[in-house]
C-alpha cells in the first residue's frame, strides 16, 4: 500500500489542478507530488535553461573488436553503474570516430532513456573519460557558468528528480524518454555556498572512485608480476589458437563436457602451474566453497530491521537496488563473511554476461544479504585472505578458467569438483599481505565514495524540503 508523504501532504490546490478527483492515485503519485512540492520553492529553472545540452549519440553501426589497440570501451545502458569498468566491451576506433557524440566526459548527468529500467540515473565518473556510450542513454551536460554539475547530477538522482523523470515515459513495451520530455524539469535553486558544498561532495566522491578503480588494478597487476607470470596480465582470450580439433584421454567420471577440456584454458591452468600455488579448494578447506542457501524471501522494511537483497546482477553495481527482506526469516547464511569473494556462478556464457565475475564483500557491504547464486569464496588460511584471492580471482585469466569449469545446459553452473582445482599463485606472504592491502584501500575509497554521495543527497533533500516551506 502507498501512502502520501506526511512532509509533503496532499493540498487543496491539488484537488483543484485534478479537477477535485477523489480517487489517490494522482495524489501518491511521486511524480505529481514532487512537482507540487517544488512548485513551492522560491526559485527554481527549466532543466534546459541551466544545461548546453541534453541529447543522445542516435543510433550507429557498431564494429566490435577485442584488440585494445584498436578499440575504445563501449558502456551499454546497464554498464554505467558498474563498479568495476575493467571488462567492459571495445567497439572500433572507425566506428568511434562516425559519431562524435559518443564519447562521454566526466560529471555529465547519465539517464537510461529506454526499456524497462529507463529513468535510472548516474553521472560520467572519472574513468569514463573518453570512453563511448551507448544510444540508449541521455547526456545531460550542465552549463557550468550557471550551476555546479555535482548539484545538478544530484538533484536528478535524487527521490526529487528520479520521479519527475520517469514521469516523462512513453511507450508501452517498450519504455522511452527524449531529451524534449525532460528539458522543462524544474530544477530548485537553493543558496549557492549550499549548491557548491554538494557539488564537492560529489567531486570528492568522483575521486575516490576513480582510486577505487586503480587500486583493484593495480592489485591484479601486482599479483602477477609477483608470481612471475607478467605475461598473463593483459591476457586476451580471443587472441589464444580456437579451440578446433582437439582430442583428450584418461578421462574420468568427473565430466564428459567438451568445454571443460578446453585447450586455451589448459594452456592457461599449465601457466598458473608453472609457478608456486595453492589450489582454490586446498586454500578454503577451513572456510567455505559453496552456493549461498535457498530461502523463502519474506518483504521487509528498511527502517523496521529489513535487509537488502542483493543478486548477481545488482552486485556488480555502484549502489546495489536490491529489495529489502525480513532476515528473520532466513537462515543466517544470506550475510557474508568479512573479506568473502562472490562469485557469479550461474548465467550463460556470452562475454559481457557476469557469470564467473567476482564481487568482493567488506565495510559497508557487509550490512547486505546475498542470494544463493553466488559462489561463496571465504579462505580458511590467514596467510591467504579474502582479499589477495579477489585480486586473482578478478583477473581474465582466472574469469576465463572458471568458464572453462561451467556445466549446464542455458543457465550454466560451477562444476562442483573442478572449480576446487583453479590453481591460486601463492607469492611471498609479503606480496600477498601488500597486494590484499590494496584492495582493502581501494574498497575503503569505494565507502567514502558512497558516504559522500549520501551526504549530498542529505543536504539536497535538507535544503529544498527548508526552501519549500
Amino acid at each position: 500500500m502507498k501512502l502520501a508523504d506526511l512532509d509533503n501532504p496532499v493540498r487543496a490546490s491539488w484537488l483543484a489542478d485534478q479537477s477535485f478527483r477523489l480517487d489517490p492515485g494522482p495524489y501518491v503519485s511521486d511524480s505529481y507530488a514532487a512537482h507540487m512540492l517544488l512548485k513551492r520553492m522560491p526559485r527554481t529553472e527549466p532543466l534546459g535553461e541551466v544545461t548546453e545540452r541534453i541529447f543522445h549519440a542516435g543510433r550507429v553501426t557498431r564494429s566490435w573488436t577485442t584488440d585494445p589497440e584498436h578499440g575504445v570501451p563501449f558502456l551499454s545502458s546497464a554498464d554505467i553503474f558498474q563498479a568495476d569498468l575493467s571488462s567492459l566491451s571495445m567497439i572500433t576506433r572507425r566506428s568511434f570516430r562516425g559519431n562524435p557524440k559518443l564519447p562521454l566526459e566526466p560529471g555529465w548527468t547519465l539517464i537510461t532513456r529506454s526499456g524497462m529500467t529507463a529513468g535510472r540515473v548516474t553521472y560520467a565518473r572519472l574513468d569514463m573519460q573518453g570512453y563511448a556510450c551507448s544510444e540508449d542513454v541521455l547526456r545531460v551536460v550542465p552549463d557550468r557558468d550557471k550551476i555546479p554539475a555535482g548539484y545538478l547530477s544530484t538533484f536528478l538522482a535524487s527521490p526529487f528528480g528520479i520521479p519527475m523523470i520517469k514521469g516523462g515515459i512513453y511507450g508501452t513495451s517498450v519504455k522511452h524518454i527524449e531529451p524534449s520530455h525532460i528539458a522543462d524539469l524544474p530544477v530548485p535553486r537553493v543558496e549557492a555556498d549550499i549548491e557548491q558544498r554538494i557539488d564537492s561532495l560529489i567531486r570528492e566522491a568522483m575521486m575516490l572512485r576513480a582510486r577505487f578503480q586503480a587500486g583493484v588494478v593495480d592489485a591484479t597487476h601486482d599479483l602477477f608480476k609477483s608470481a612471475g607470470l607478467s605475461e598473463l596480465i593483459n591476457f586476451n582470450w580471443h587472441d589464444q589458437p580456437r579451440d578446433v580439433d582437439f582430442s583428450v584421454s584418461g578421462l574420468t567420471s568427473t565430466s564428459l563436457r567438451a568445454l571443460n577440456f578446453s585447450p586455451r584454458a589448459r594452456r592457461v591452468i599449465d601457466v598458473l602451474r608453472s609457478v608456486p600455488h595453492r589450489t582454490l579448494g586446498e586454500i578454503c578447506a577451513g572456510g567455505y566453497l559453496d552456493s549461498g542457501a535457498r530461502f523463502k524471501r519474506i518483504e521487509g522494511d528498511r527502517d523496521h530491521g529489513g535487509v537488502k537483497l542483493v543478486g548477481q546482477r545488482q552486485g556488480f553495481w555502484l549502489r546495489p537496488e536490491g529489495r529489502w527482506i525480513n532476515p528473520r526469516h532466513a537462515p543466517p547464511g544470506i550475510f557474508a563473511a568479512d573479506e568473502s569473494v562472490l562469485i557469479a556462478a550461474q548465467g550463460t556464457l556470452g562475454d559481457s554476461e557476469v557469470f564467473c565475475r567476482p564481487i568482493f564483500v567488506t565495510g559497508e557491504w557487509l550490512k547486505n544479504v546475498y542470494t544463493q547464486h553466488f559462489l561463496r569464496v571465504v579462505s580458511g588460511e590467514l596467510e591467504f585472505p579474502g582479499a589477495y584471492l579477489f585480486a586473482f580471482l578478478r583477473s581474465e585469466v582466472a574469469f576465463r578458467v572458471l568458464r572453462s569449469m561451467s556445466v549446464g545446459g542455458k543457465q550454466q553452473d560451477l562444476h562442483t569438483e573442478l572449480r576446487q582445482q583453479v590453481p591460486v599463485p601463492e607469492c611471498t606472504p609479503e606480496d600477498r599481505e601488500r597486494i590484499a592491502e590494496t584492495v582493502r584501500q581501494a574498497y575503503r575509497w569505494r565507502d567514502e565514495a558512497d558516504m559522500k554521495e549520501d551526504q549530498a543527497l542529505a543536504l539536497l533533500d535538507q535544503a529544498i524540503r527548508e526552501a519549500a516551506r
